[in-house]
């Protein structure tokens, strides 16, 4: 059997073994109140160092961003939509008053014409209706061969015709008939028409404003849908289509002075 422990030496390991104990809870207590070291401060050079760099994620990711070409942009898009605009009021208050932006209404009169009996007069607006077919037809065709054998591209040259054709209209005498300027616009707003389809993701029409009105309303029937979810990616159209109409409407009153102005000098 082990041998006996006297009284003497169980009070000496009771005392040492209280003594361990609260030396432990004493540097606990220490390692747990002891103060955070602090981070060391980056100096000067250094935060000049991570700026750079920052700037440089920034411009990484600028340069990320999808290319729009220039026969893209909605600066481009803005102004053509002007042009007919201020086309529409210039043909009708000064080319016969007829709109040839578009051809609905040149359908609706030769149905009228028609049904009334006036077969040579039914027969002329196939000539307006015609160019507009040919200004389709040619701005379909020609885009590939210009890339190809000219150093432009097709919407490009296609800026420098519709340039010249104003020129052209505005150097026509006033006693030239008028189906000259109606079928020379026809022929280059089919064109304008068919070539700039679409601005920065949204499709849009430049030579007529019911594409816009039509585009606003829907827009709004999902503004309405989404007002309680927040989900916003709708406006962006909306509001594009809405700066184009109001485009649209600046050419006409542009084109409606301009031509009140010119009746009085």
């Amino acid at each position: 059997p082990p041998p006996q422990c006297s009284e003497e030496s169980k009070r000496r390991k009771n005392f040492w073994t209280a003594l361990c104990s609260y030396d432990t809870i004493v540097k606990e207590e220490a390692a747990t109140f002891a103060p955070i070291p602090q981070q060391p401060s980056i100096p000067v050079a250094g935060q000049v160092q991570l700026s750079a760099s920052l700037g440089g994620m920034s411009q990484m990711e600028e340069s990320a961003r999808p290319y729009v070409l220039v026969c893209e942009r909605i600066w481009l898009y803005r102004t053509l939509t002007a042009v007919a605009g201020f086309f529409g009021a210039f043909t009708y208050l000064l080319r016969g008053n007829v709109f040839c932006n578009a051809q609905t209404g040149n359908v609706v009169l030769m149905g009228m014409a028609l049904g009334s009996g006036q077969w040579r007069h039914a027969l002329y607006y196939l000539i307006p209706i015609s160019a507009y077919i040919g200004g389709a037809f040619l701005s379909e065709i020609l885009p590939t061969p210009v890339k190809r054998h000219l150093p432009m591209r097709w919407e490009t040259m296609l800026i420098a015709i519709e340039i010249a054709a104003v020129l052209f209209l505005g150097l026509l005498p006033e006693s030239a008939p008028v189906q000259i300027s109606q079928v020379t616009i026809n022929f280059i707003a089919s064109m304008q028409y068919n070539t700039f389809r679409q601005s920065e993701g949204v499709s849009m029409a430049t030579t007529f404003a019911t594409n816009h009105i039509r585009q606003i309303g829907v827009g709004l029937a999902h503004e309405l849908r989404r007002l309680r979810t927040g989900n916003t990616a709708h406006r962006k159209k909306l509001l594009t289509h809405f700066e184009i109409l109001l485009f649209f409407f600046a050419g006409t009153v542009v084109g409606t002075v301009a031509c009140n102005a010119y009746t009085y000098i």
